[in-house]
């Protein structure tokens, strides 16, 4: 039998044992995903205050500290100037330290002094001196959630399901296409709720390049949303505008009339499923690195909204081979038929 040479947990991994936790996998499920022994996931977690309070950015600051007490001497981007600045434009633009990497194998690809680990890039953010820089570089990173949120017990999901929307479209009717994701044009949306939950601020994101659109709103009332989401999606080629899934909130109740506006049906995800969008899941807690919880939607400019989605489509992406969203989306668009 082949003996696996050890390699540490990477934050990819430790994103899959936080997903994992969250969803009350057992350790041994979760080990398999990362294809671990049981005991190397069980360890983790316990080393970092246990199931209900593991998170994976929190995990892998603490492996780095360890690791640079270990090592010393000069670090690579203490002596590449260009590779310093390339990587605290990344950071500034709130890019993972992961997505500065592997997009510098992009950008210089024939350059090997270009090269550098995301691991090297964390490390090198917590052994800086406090100070204006390392503030604004940590400011970079993806923050976090501070508490896992309990489940819900079954009489409050029950109270979720009353006044349902009439007439939805199951998520269990989509399409395979949207679900394998081989057919682009299927958009996942969803609201951000700003401070005291009065105002808003719709998103939308293309299921096969993560491609995201912002949209501001006056108001978050079914008739607001619908108009506004339709206006955003009407100016799309016919192919990359099919369906549209959502969750159950009231916003989407005019779900019909944005189906004859759109043609785009809209098929609604089981109550408390985030997993089932999880592509504007996910693309909601970048989305958060820009407009804070306690934003107030109402004061932010229709400009610094925009700038944001420039960001978020020029940002490199681990799914798309690093290429990023603004990319992949313009390749979709060339090929309109």
């Amino acid at each position: 039998m082949e003996q696996k040479h050890y390699t540490r947990l990477s934050i990819e991994d430790r994103e899959v044992i936080s997903r994992g936790l969250s969803a009350n996998f057992s350790f041994a499920e979760i080990a398999r995903q990362i294809d671990r022994p049981t005991s190397t996931v069980s360890r983790e977690v316990k080393n970092n205050y246990g199931r209900y309070a593991y998170r994976c950015c929190s995990a892998q600051r603490k492996a780095l500290k360890l690791m640079g007490r270990r090592r010393g001497g000069k670090r690579k981007l203490c002596q590449n100037k260009r590779l310093t600045s390339y990587v605290h434009r990344g950071l500034k633009k709130q890019w993972s330290p992961d997505e500065i990497a592997r997009r510098l194998r992009l950008d210089y690809a024939h350059d090997m002094s270009m090269r550098i680990s995301g691991e090297t890039i964390y490390q090198y953010i917590y052994v800086l001196p406090r100070g204006e820089l390392k503030a604004i570089l940590i400011r970079g990173l993806r923050q976090e959630h501070k508490y896992r949120h309990k489940r819900k017990s079954k009489t409050e999901n029950m109270a979720e399901n009353r006044g349902k929307i009439a007439d939805m479209l199951s998520i269990e009717e989509r399409p395979e296409e949207v679900a394998d994701r081989t057919v682009p044009g299927h958009w996942e949306g969803d609201l951000i709720l700003g401070k005291n939950k009065r105002t808003a601020l719709g998103t939308l994101v293309e299921r096969t390049t993560r491609y995201t659109m912002l949209i501001p709103l006056v108001a978050k009332d079914a008739e607001t949303v619908r108009k506004a989401y339709a206006k955003a999606l009407r100016k799309l080629p016919k192919h990359l505008a099919r369906s549209l899934t959502y969750d159950q909130g009231k916003e989407m109740s005019q779900h019909k009339a944005f189906t004859i506006s759109t043609g785009m049906k809209v098929y609604f995800a089981h109550p408390a499923s985030p997993w089932e969008r999880g592509t504007n899941e996910n693309t909601n807690g970048l989305i958060r690195q820009y407009f804070p919880k306690g934003t107030a939607f109402n004061e932010v400019t229709p400009q610094s909204i925009k700038l944001a989605q420039d960001r978020l489509n020029g940002r490199p992406r681990r799914v798309l081979d690093y290429r990023t969203p603004n990319e992949a989306f313009s390749a979709l668009v060339a090929l309109d038929p």
